[in-house]
């Protein structure tokens, strides 16, 4: 099996098999782009796909992985193992998805700490311009628009994610905060790109000193509950009430995440044996 995307791939292959092949997986059938459609497709990917990195450790273990899988890798690790994908992966293909179903759509950049360190897509529908971001391991079950005058605030739990209305350069920052501190964020540029401009960010981010190298996070989400194991502490969202344990190992988290995402129990054990010290995902 090819395991990376082909330099010459084109920004948004995807074949008629693959499409129908995606849509499945999600669970939902092609429509005319709507926002009601968009938001539809976004909270299947969020449900159905998870955000996690154990296919990261698991792939660079197998085959060597420096880069995202390619589209076919990517819909059977989906479907065999249950895995989803960081951001790179998750808004990248749900990007081509929503280009193959006439979405008007572009590819952003977004940085953190260093430029380029994120993915989000820009639709536009409407002549408004909504951002998509299925990979930051976030409840972001709806488009999210930025002709914002006031900030627009998701909560769940502890936490709240802030789009703030964009800057001068027409830049969109995100920024999280947990129990009422910033804990994280991006700022997302507004301009188009290619994915294979981001192939020097990706590469970096299989180094071993790289968060997800040593770092774990598998989250799922849907607008009424979420379940996330972020290194060794397990939360789960319902309704209002959230429940937050500690993990006693990463023998207890693989279990866990066998458990409630249906990874392969063996998977994750080869996965997190790849594992450094634990740190801080940064979120």
């Amino acid at each position: 099996m090819e395991t990376m995307r082909s330099k010459s791939e084109s920004q948004s292959s995807m074949s008629p098999e693959s499409l129908g092949r995606y849509l499945t997986i999600l669970g939902v059938s092609r429509r005319d782009p709507s926002l009601k459609a968009l938001s539809e497709i976004i909270q299947a990917h969020l449900f159905r796909i998870p955000f996690e990195n154990i296919s990261k450790l698991y792939y660079k273990k197998h085959w060597g992985l420096r880069g995202i899988p390619n589209l076919d890798a990517y819909l059977e690790g989906i479907e065999r193992f249950q895995f989803g994908g960081t951001c790179y992966s998750n808004n990248y293909y749900l990007y081509q998805l929503l280009d193959q179903l006439g979405y008007e759509i572009r590819l952003c950049g977004a940085d953190m700490s260093n430029p380029d360190v994120h993915l989000v897509s820009i639709v536009t529908l409407s002549r408004r311009e909504y951002v998509v971001d299925v990979g930051y391991a976030a409840p972001f079950w709806v488009p999210m628009p930025r002709d914002l005058k006031t900030d627009y605030i998701i909560s769940l739990g502890s936490e709240r994610y802030v789009l703030k209305p964009q800057d001068k350069d027409g830049r969109s920052r995100m920024e999280l905060h947990r129990d009422g501190n910033l804990e994280h964020g991006y700022l997302a540029k507004p301009q188009a790109r290619q994915i294979r401009e981001f192939e020097g960010p990706i590469a970096d981010s299989f180094r071993e000193d790289q968060t997800f190298m040593n770092a774990l996070l598998v989250a799922r989400f849907s607008p009424q509950s979420s379940l996330v194991i972020r290194n060794l502490t397990f939360t789960e969202c319902q309704a209002n009430s959230v429940t937050s344990r500690k993990l006693a190992s990463l023998d207890d988290a693989a279990r866990s995440i066998c458990d409630r995402f249906a990874i392969p129990r063996a998977v994750v054990k080869e996965a997190v044996a790849e594992l450094g010290t634990l740190r801080s995902t940064g979120g």
